[in-house]
C-alpha cells in the first residue's frame, strides 16, 4: 500500500516539536508527483518551486535563503544539533498510542 504524500512542517526548539502536517487529496498528489517527474526534482523541491512562483505572482516575497555553509566543521555542527534533536525527541514519552492515521480521523471526525 502508497503512502499518502503529507505536507509537512517541524518546528524545534529545546522544550518542544510541533509537526503540522496537511493530508493532500488524491488528486494533488498525484499532481505534485508528476510536476516534480517533470522537473526531476523531490515532490518536496516541485511543491516549494510552485509555492514560491505563486506567492511571487501574488506579490509576497518568499523568505530569502541564505547559502548553507558547506565546510566540514559546519557540517559536523549541524549533525551534532541533529543528533541533539533526536535525543531529546527520542526522550519524550508517546502521549497518545494511536497511530497517526487514527489521530487525524478523530480529528476530522470532529
Amino acid at each position: 500500500m502508497r503512502q499518502p504524500l503529507l505536507a509537512c512542517s517541524v518546528a524545534v526548539n529545546r522544550t518542544a516539536v510541533i509537526i503540522a502536517m496537511i493530508e493532500l487529496s488524491q488528486e494533488i498528489e498525484a499532481l505534485a508527483r508528476r510536476l516534480a517527474d517533470a522537473q526531476s526534482v523531490s515532490v518536496e523541491d516541485a511543491v516549494t518551486q510552485a509555492l514560491e512562483a505563486r506567492a511571487r505572482a501574488a506579490g509576497i516575497v518568499p523568505e530569502s535563503r541564505r547559502p548553507r555553509d558547506q565546510s566540514p566543521e559546519a557540517a559536523a555542527v549541524r549533525r551534532t544539533r541533529i543528533d541533539e534533536i533526536v535525543r531529546e525527541i527520542a526522550a519524550m514519552p508517546v502521549l497518545d498510542r494511536r497511530s497517526p492515521r487514527e489521530i487525524m480521523d478523530d480529528l476530522d471526525a470532529v
